[in-house]
């Protein structure tokens, strides 16, 4: 949020406590920030006033308390993003107690609403960041061979990527390769690729902070039987989810049509993940914004939404794991991928 309100573009704010502090019926917002980062600051912040303190020599909840102090914020309401990855249970409650008497209530939802609706500068952003997504699909693929490592495998995608200007991601690159396939979120390791693996692939292509997000799940040489099986009802499910996007449904309506060819062939257990998520700013450790396309989210979709949508299937005790899908733009002329592979045959290397 400190970028896309005040432009500051740093990823310190899980190494170093930092806060925008603004009213809401105007005047000028204050950054406060660890001494240290004070030129990042400078280089890409418009809000001019810059308040520093210094790591362990002064304590930065006091230090944000006593600004919001000075723009009138000591009695009342003050919103906090108390959800944020950037704020540890220890720094929320030093800071609520330094506020006080002042009520502090959580801001996230509130904040994350802000950024749903992506402008057409933002746009531009996304699509530069899908083309740094679709270099590294494309190196993925070529790279994909017999006797290869996952690391370097990875390290192949990442380096294209960064080659062609592509900025660091906010979650690290998700690659995983035969009975290894099914851990959802594993980083890749030293295993060495062999013929009939199934090897998935999850990353994001990111410019001016914005991500991108890429995933694909390919074969080394011809997958078992079971495999491509296993592929076509992830296929199935992603197609599914994808034909009930549209303006006004809610966004758990879609998650639920995703799972449909899955109960049908008795495997809605084994889809472990959200169908979706939304996407656009962020920094370590997470990418994924507020809106959630899974069961229990009421919220209606909208032109000018940008999600990932992913379909899993995911058979630990099989050694079998799909995931495909990709990063989408809801318009009002339906909905556009940015980032795939999508909704694609099985590609075989």
């Amino acid at each position: 949020h400190l970028y896309y309100l005040g432009g500051y573009d740093a990823w310190v704010s899980v190494n170093s406590p930092q806060a925008l502090v603004f009213r809401t019926d105007g005047g000028e917002p204050t950054l406060v920030l660890r001494d240290v980062d004070r030129l990042l600051a400078l280089e890409t912040s418009w809000v001019k006033d810059l308040q520093t303190y210094r790591l362990h020599a002064e304590d930065p909840a006091g230090r944000i308390a006593d600004v919001a102090r000075e723009r009138g914020l000591g009695h009342g309401r003050v919103a906090i993003e108390f959800q944020s990855y950037a704020l540890p249970l220890g720094l929320g409650l030093r800071l609520t107690q330094a506020l006080a008497p002042a009520r502090a209530g959580d801001a996230t939802d509130l904040l994350g609403d802000l950024r749903l609706l992506k402008s057409a500068t933002e746009m531009a952003y996304l699509r530069e960041a899908a083309r740094h997504a679709s270099v590294g699909l494309e190196t993925f693929r070529a790279a994909l061979r017999p006797g290869i490592t996952e690391i370097a495998l990875a390290g192949r995608l990442e380096g294209a990527m960064r080659a062609g200007g592509g900025d660091y991601w906010a979650i690290p690159t998700e690659l995983a390769s035969g009975p290894r396939t099914p851990g959802g979120h594993a980083t890749p390791r030293d295993r060495v690729l062999e013929p009939g693996d199934l090897v998935h692939v999850e990353f994001a292509g990111v410019a001016r902070r914005y991500h991108a997000v890429a995933i694909q799940t390919a074969a080394v040489g011809e997958p078992s039987r079971r495999a491509r099986d296993v592929y076509r009802l992830a296929r199935e499910s992603l197609r599914a989810g994808i034909s009930a996007v549209r303006p006004g449904v809610p966004a758990e309506a879609v998650e639920e049509a995703s799972l449909e060819p899955l109960r049908q062939a008795g495997l809605e257990a084994h889809a472990m993940m959200r169908f979706g998520y939304g996407v656009g700013v962020a920094y370590p450790p997470i990418w994924l914004e507020t809106l959630q396309i899974s069961r229990g989210t009421e919220r209606r979709l909208a032109p000018g939404m940008v999600f990932v949508l992913h379909a899993c299937v995911e058979l630990v005790d099989e050694g079998i794991g799909v995931i495909l899908g990709g990063t989408y733009a809801l318009t009002t002329a339906g909905l556009e991928m940015l980032s795939g592979a999508g909704d694609i045959d099985l590609h075989v290397a």
